[in-house]
């Protein structure tokens, strides 16, 4: 799977929100909208890339995403967790254990997914 650029990323995410959808249909997510044909510049990479699929209809494209969400999440993770984390999920949960972003409470509830996880 290619890494996404966060221009990339965003537009996915909005695909995913509304998906089928034009370009004008992503456009509408943005809260401060780029110009349209940065938009359609960044959904023809994503198309490149083999994230969204076209279909044509009438003198438009209708896009549909070719990987779903919790996919790229799970590929995104491991690899901030390869790179950032020396593969270690543990060294992870540490480092925003540590950093204060994750409480005690949030620790726990951690734990007990984990044990359910296992049931």
């Amino acid at each position: 799977m290619e890494k996404l650029t966060r221009q990339e990323e965003e537009a996915m995410i909005y695909i995913w929100k509304t998906e089928p959808c034009f370009i004008k249909d992503i456009l509408n997510k943005y809260e401060e909208a780029p110009p349209y044909t940065t938009v359609a510049s960044i959904v023809k990479n994503l198309e490149r890339k083999k994230y969204v699929e076209a279909k044509r209809v009438g003198n438009t494209y209708q896009y549909y995403s070719l990987i779903r969400q919790n996919e790229y999440k799970r590929s995104f993770m491991s690899s901030v967790v390869r790179n950032y984390f020396a593969n270690s999920y543990k060294e992870m949960v540490s480092f925003f254990a540590k950093d204060q972003k994750l409480s005690p409470e949030d620790l726990k509830e951690i734990l007990d997914m984990i044990e359910k996880g296992k049931e």
